[in-house]
């Protein structure tokens, strides 16, 4: 399995580019300090607008996507993403009585959007719904109807089917498309840049996993793989997550288990591949290796643990669900109309 997945990243690595453009809304009860209702949305991963009900006002977040929209874009999305806001709100308590739940901490989100391969021309589509980090309900464009994981979601499902599956269907395959191509044309040499990543080796003390870090990366796709003596490591090696930098950019970390004796007696290389450039070779040296004490550890851990958070609130990512080959977000539930951007967003009842 771990040979398969690092042949298909690695033919992903070369392949045509795949541009996204999705919304995420979160909503979410009882978390102090932390916004009820959040919407962003991404083009290939980047920030391009956003949302809360603090601020109350939609917002550019790149320079170029201004020159993509007319002037009462900004208005007109304000107030479609407030009638949005009072539906998840609503949505939550409609939840909590289906889910026999009194009070704590709940989080109600939806991601949907659009993929278009630039080499083929392939489309692709996906709208899925997640309540308390498990999925809830999604969209299949192939039968034009909703697939209900929980029993708790087959009334939605009953009533969607008939309500809004074709409609939502229509948005993704047609207007969302549009508004891809728009955005990947106006923002063209923000999207297609090509930023290589640095490259770290790091451990605690002799006896720990070493940790090859990659950051600072852009596109998002890369692979972290380990050699010894020129020959692939399979074993004792655990990849993360790619995660996004604040700045725009991405991380992704490998360890790799592996005793002093072992790298006394072998050449235990990582080697980083990324499109902007030839793989980086990092040979594992003690000059090379850099040396973090637990202390540093829980506090870089803690800086993590607290970025994860904003990112689960701000982008909404707090779930992850398999979707075809790869993985997506699972995001907020609001049942639609488009916006005028193509946001998809109205104040229709939510799981009703």
């Amino acid at each position: 399995m771990k040979i398969l997945i690092i042949f298909i990243i690695g033919i992903h690595l070369t392949a045509g580019v795949i541009h996204s453009h999705s919304y995420i809304y979160t909503g979410t009860s009882g978390i102090p300090g932390f916004p009820e209702f959040v919407s962003v949305g991404l083009v290939d991963g980047q920030e391009v607008n956003y949302y809360d009900n603090n601020l109350m006002e939609m917002i550019p977040k790149q320079e170029w996507v201004k020159g993509a929209v007319d002037a009462d874009f900004w208005k007109r999305n304000t107030q479609n993403i407030i009638g949005t806001q009072q539906v998840f709100k609503a949505g939550i308590s409609i939840l909590k009585e289906r889910f026999n739940q009194t009070g704590g901490i709940h989080t109600f989100q939806r991601m949907f959007g659009c993929e278009l391969d630039d080499e083929t021309g392939v489309t692709d589509g996906y709208m899925q719904d997640g309540y308390d980090g498990a999925d809830f309900i999604s969209l299949d464009l192939k039968s034009t109807s909703y697939v209900a994981p929980v029993k708790e979601a087959l009334i939605t499902k009953q009533k969607w089917d008939v309500a809004d599956a074709e409609r939502r269907k229509n948005y993704l395959t047609q207007e969302c498309i549009y508004w891809l191509k728009k955005y990947v044309r106006y923002g063209k040499s923000s999207l297609e840049r090509k930023v290589p990543p640095q490259v770290s080796l790091l451990q605690t003390d002799p006896s720990s996993p070493v940790v090859c870090h990659a950051t600072g990366f852009y596109p998002d796709k890369v692979m972290i793989s380990w050699q010894k003596d020129g020959q692939d490591l399979h074993e004792d090696v655990d990849v993360g997550e790619t995660l996004p930098n604040h700045d725009g950019t991405f991380q992704k970390r490998s360890e790799l288990k592996v005793t002093p004796d072992e790298r006394k007696k072998n050449q235990i290389t990582c080697v980083v591949e990324h499109k902007s450039g030839d793989p980086i070779h990092m040979i594992l040296t003690e000059k090379k290796v850099r040396t973090i004490s637990p202390g540093n550890v829980l506090f870089i851990a803690g800086l993590v643990v607290a970025a994860l958070v904003l990112i689960a609130v701000v982008v909404g990512v707090v779930m992850v669900v398999k979707r075809g080959s790869g993985y997506k977000k699972a995001s907020p539930s609001v049942c639609s109309d488009t916006g005028s951007d193509g946001s998809g967003t109205s104040a229709e009842p939510l799981v009703t």
